[in-house]
């Protein structure tokens, strides 16, 4: 009797955790169903970009702030350095793409900047007419058909994907400063090299909070877009963008008189829908 009893026990308590498990997913499903189609781990996702809003605010803004003040020559210095560095990795993914005169190009960029500019100090090559290119190992894994697959915001790192992270951990495996062995040295040179990206973009972030109601969705929108054109070149296809329509919807509908004058449609609306 005890173990039938017990089974019995067993048994519901199973089905019980079958029904949570499942209840909990349906209402997943129902919270998540509205938003974003590329972006279903926005919960997720917007709460480490409020992390990172965070970092930002009261680490390295300030830090950025400060260094800021640096004379532009070394600044300026300090940049060519480390885009010599990564000149060599893009010139690999150039070559990686099919980009072959590209990738020599990088090469040659490498070659004077590294003689000619004293280590990449200063920026040679682009005076002789060697431009300089941008390419990652994420970009390369776009061109090659892999999907960009769910948004993701990543710690202190910030807007990416699925893609786009996997191709970082090549692109970290790949990158001269981080796996340079002399601790002391590495972690300087990583910090450094941040706080310069960071001190660039000390205009943008102003732009972007007073451009923007919902600078998460604001973030999202610009790096799916600026990232569909670095995988093309520049042409990219045309695509949705899924926040531009959702900020159309949500603007007040026209006042009744002025719907029935807009009855007939006009040319501009007309071509809007055959485009659609």
């Amino acid at each position: 009797m005890k173990n039938n009893k017990s089974k019995l026990q067993r048994q519901a308590l199973l089905r019980g955790a079958a029904t949570l498990a499942l209840g909990l997913g349906l209402s997943a499903c129902a919270a998540t169903g509205g938003g974003h189609p590329k972006d279903p781990l926005e919960p997720l996702n917007r709460a480490t970009f409020q992390f990172n809003e965070q970092a930002d605010r009261f680490v390295i803004r300030p830090v950025a702030q400060v260094y800021d003040y640096v004379p532009l020559p070394v600044k300026t210095v300090v940049g060519n350095f480390f885009g010599n560095l990564g000149d060599v990795w893009i010139g690999v993914n150039n070559l990686l793409q099919g980009k072959v005169a590209e990738a020599l190009s990088d090469g040659g960029r490498v070659l004077v900047n590294s003689t000619v500019g004293l280590l990449g100090a200063f920026d040679i090559a682009t005076e002789l007419g060697l431009e300089k290119h941008d390419e990652d190992l994420g970009q390369t894994l776009g061109v090659w058909g892999v999907g960009e697959g769910p948004f993701l915001v990543l710690p202190i790192l910030g807007s990416s994907n699925f893609r786009d992270t996997l191709g970082l951990v090549g692109d970290i495996y790949a990158d001269p400063v981080i796996q340079h062995k002399e601790v002391a040295t590495r972690n300087s040179a990583t910090g450094l090299r941040l706080i310069h990206k960071r001190s660039v973009l000390l205009g943008a972030d102003t732009t972007a909070e007073q451009a923007a109601l919902d600078k998460y969705s604001y973030m999202r929108s610009f790096y799916m877009q600026y990232r569909l054109n670095q995988v093309y070149d520049g042409s990219p296809p045309r695509v949705k963008d899924f926040d531009d329509e959702e900020a159309q919807a949500d603007q007040p509908a026209a006042p009744a008189l002025a719907a029935a004058d807009s009855a007939t449609p006009s040319p501009t609306s007309a071509t809007k829908e055959s485009q659609e």
